[in-house]
């Protein structure tokens, strides 16, 4: 049953499906990302994978704040 709720719900909204499963899995990827990198350590030399995890998480939260709230005035100002 739940399943067929989420297929109906991607059906209905396919972009904001897209956006809210889409950030789930990013955010249990950062959530997994930052486990890894802490369990392995302090970082050595340049530290590329913190650098890239921030990057993740930056782009993240521009999509969240910048991004959809732009798509959000176009698609209801028509």
């Amino acid at each position: 049953m739940m399943l067929a709720d989420i297929v109906a719900q991607v059906r209905e909204y396919p972009v904001a499906m897209a956006l809210e499963l889409g950030s789930v899995l990013v955010s249990c990827l950062l959530f997994l990302g930052t486990f890894v990198l802490l369990v392995s350590g302090a970082p050595t030399g340049t530290g590329e994978p913190w650098l890239v995890l921030i990057g993740v998480g930056t782009a993240f939260v521009l999509v969240w704040t910048v991004i959809v709230p732009l798509y959000e005035r176009t698609l209801y100002s028509e």
